[in-house]
């Protein structure tokens, strides 16, 4: 554990940030990081996603949101970002495309099932939920998110349970908790430049859609 240079590169990436934000709004950026540094030296966050946390917290302050970082939501459950506004609040999940080696050779439906559960998991704790990604990684969220609830086929939904089930267990992923789920949008983090782009589900799909089919990734 190299806390020097933690501290070192999340400084770094702050002031970065901090060129972006009113003046007003540096404070609740350096209480992201704050949090982030005493967390690492409790070894409970590592360098690249705390940089990935930074750049999408900044970009919910800039939007006018007071920001926590890995907070529980229930007593499975502890989410990346946690932003409230008012009355309002919001979950952000960045996901960076890692699998466990134990998937290896099911990778792909992996992170599938992956995607669906962060969405049906965590949605219900928030009125906006998103999932925020490097540029270089194409997220396979499924069309069917784009749907209201009542207009999602149980077949549908079954078929995302039935992926969910081979890998999440203990617990499983309800279907109701599918059915009702919503993404609100799509943050693409680019860390060389410090800066997220939101794109809501509809658009990011429609870019990655004809990658996804060419990947044959079964959807």
């Amino acid at each position: 554990m190299d806390i020097e240079k933690f501290q070192d590169d999340v400084y770094a990436i702050t002031e970065l940030l901090s060129e972006q934000l009113e003046s007003k709004d540096v404070p609740r950026l350096n209480f992201v990081r704050q949090r982030l540094i005493d967390m690492y030296k409790e070894n409970l966050v590592k360098i690249n996603h705390s940089v990935l946390e930074l750049i999408g917290a900044s970009e919910l302050i800039a939007q006018g949101y007071f920001v926590d970082v890995e907070k529980s939501v229930s007593k499975l459950l502890r989410c990346d970002l946690f932003g409230t506004k008012d009355t309002s609040n919001c979950i952000v999940e960045i996901e960076t495309g890692f699998t466990p080696p134990e998937h290896a050779l099911d990778t792909v439906d992996y992170y599938a099932a992956r995607i669906v559960s962060k969405i049906a998991r965590y949605s219900q704790y928030c009125e906006k939920f998103s999932l925020a990604t490097p540029v270089v990684n194409v997220l396979p969220i499924h069309k069917l998110f784009l749907l209201p609830p009542n207009e999602r086929k149980k077949d549908d939904v079954m078929r995302l349970k039935n992926l969910c089930d081979r890998f999440y267990k203990n617990p499983k992923i309800k279907f109701d908790d599918i059915q009702n789920a919503h993404i609100h949008s799509i943050y693409l983090i680019n860390t060389d430049k410090g800066f997220a782009k939101e794109l809501d589900p509809k658009s990011y799909l429609e870019i990655t859609e004809s990658i996804i089919e060419k990947s044959e990734i079964d959807l």
